[in-house]
């Protein structure tokens, strides 16, 4: 899960208390208004389907087709063409809606669809017509067996009364006579219903994560081809023009500085301590020193020197040495890196580590650097007290917008109390 993601269903069910948290209900008020709309788009596509299953079964035993039968296929393929866009269009609102009952992170919005003909353009109304096929034809299905599992577990839990009141209960594979030959199979129905609620929870998940891909999934192709490749140039040219700037200041202004700050010292040297002068000098020349101290750290922030110099597991091993905590770094770099990978890995270990000395309270952090396969893997590890929050001005939402802007990803686990674990995965294409 990213810093800024919210928790939902699928993650809940990782969790040890899953079955004594709210998110069980959440999912069994999604399962319940799934079914109307689920039986509704069932019976639709029941209608729909039964003509071309009659034309199946006449084509598989070698009977003519009628014709009656050929018009109402032709004239409910048509229907379903023409009217499946615009009706599936409420529906698909009400499923984005009901949504944030197991899944509150926000979809992206639809694209505006003015006038009828952009119903029938538009790749996000076929991407609605698909999830509505799905929802009236598997969900009922994957929910029929569900039911019939509760249905069994219910007859093994009410074995032993229904044996004493029966005299014999069928429990599908076998028979029982007596209670007491019922209880264990009421053991293991007992075992069974935390299962059930796992296996809901899993079903529910399912279905919101088709929800989410075919509902919330890009609406328009090329437009977010063209976003990509917008992006990819902008930071193209950030990394030109950085570059040209720290040329710029590392060849042109840093020498004149210097020269002046030499310039100023030589001068202090020709006035007397007694002239009117030499403090006026002395305060130049020591404002001279402090701007070239701060036009270094701006160049070094541009691109630090020791990254140059060192390359990243130099560098980070520099970090770790100036942290106010003990930092170990394990680097296992084997190919050469991208320079803009470089620098974007270098500041995440530096906001990373700065966030542990100001927030974390941690005695010890460490420092991983790998390489698996086409990505750099930076992992940033405490044992703080947790709890990192991107809402409280930790640095961690613009680190992730420096992440992002270079295609990677970053991931956060902080629980409360500790340890606290950043992760960024970032892109090295070869």
């Amino acid at each position: 899960m990213t810093a800024d993601e919210p928790p939902h269903l699928a993650t809940a069910l990782r969790g040890r208390d899953y079955l004594i948290s709210a998110w069980p209900w959440r999912a069994l008020a999604y399962a319940v208004t799934s079914v109307p709309l689920a039986g509704l788009l069932a019976v639709a596509l029941l209608i729909v389907g039964t003509p071309l299953v009659a034309v199946v079964e006449a084509a598989r035993q070698d009977r003519p087709i009628g014709l009656p039968i050929i018009l109402c296929l032709a004239v409910t393929g048509i229907a379903l063409v023409l009217l499946a866009p615009i009706v599936i269009s409420p529906v698909a609102a009400v499923e984005r809606w009901r949504l944030d009952l197991v899944d509150p992170r926000p979809l992206p919005e639809p694209p505006p669809r003015d006038g009828l003909a952009a119903r029938y353009t538009s790749a996000a109304s076929w991407r609605e017509v698909a999830y509505a096929c799905w929802l009236g034809g598997v969900v009922p299905l994957a929910y029929g067996v569900f039911a019939l599992l509760v249905l069994l577990d219910l007859v093994l839990l009410a074995a032993p009364w229904l044996a004493e009141e029966e005299g014999q209960v069928a429990l599908g594979w076998t028979t029982v006579d007596t209670p007491g030959q019922a209880l264990p199979y009421t053991i293991v129905g007992i075992l069974l219903v935390p299962v059930l609620g796992y296996v809901a929870g899993l079903l529910v998940a399912g279905q919101a994560a088709v929800a989410r891909w075919l509902l919330g999934g890009p609406a328009d192709g090329p437009a977010l081809r063209e976003v990509t490749r917008s992006r990819a140039r902008l930071v193209n040219a950030y990394e030109a023009e950085r570059r040209r700037i720290e040329r710029d200041v590392h060849d042109g202004a840093q020498p004149r500085l210097t020269s002046l700050t030499l310039q100023l010292g030589l001068a202090r040297l020709d006035v007397p301590d007694d002239s009117p002068a030499a403090r006026p000098l002395a305060i130049a020349h020591e404002q001279a020193k402090d701007l070239m101290v701060t036009l270094r750290q701006i160049v070094q922030g541009i691109r630090p020197q020791n990254l140059t110099e060192l390359g990243l597991a130099g560098a980070v091993r520099e970090l770790a040495g100036e942290a106010t905590i003990p930092v170990t770094v394990h680097a296992d770099l084997t190919r050469p890196l991208p320079e803009l990978v470089e620098t974007t890995a270098y500041f995440v270990v530096s906001e990373a580590l700065g966030n542990v000395a100001r927030h974390a309270r941690a005695t010890r952090a460490e420092v991983r650097l790998t390489q698996p396969g086409r990505h750099l893997v930076v992992e940033v590890s405490d044992d703080g007290r947790g709890g990192a929050d991107p809402a409280r001005g930790t640095g961690l939402t613009g680190l992730a917008d420096r992440v992002a802007a270079v295609d990677g990803r970053l991931l956060l686990a902080s629980p409360a109390g500790g340890p606290t674990l950043v992760r960024v995965e970032l892109p090295c294409p070869r």
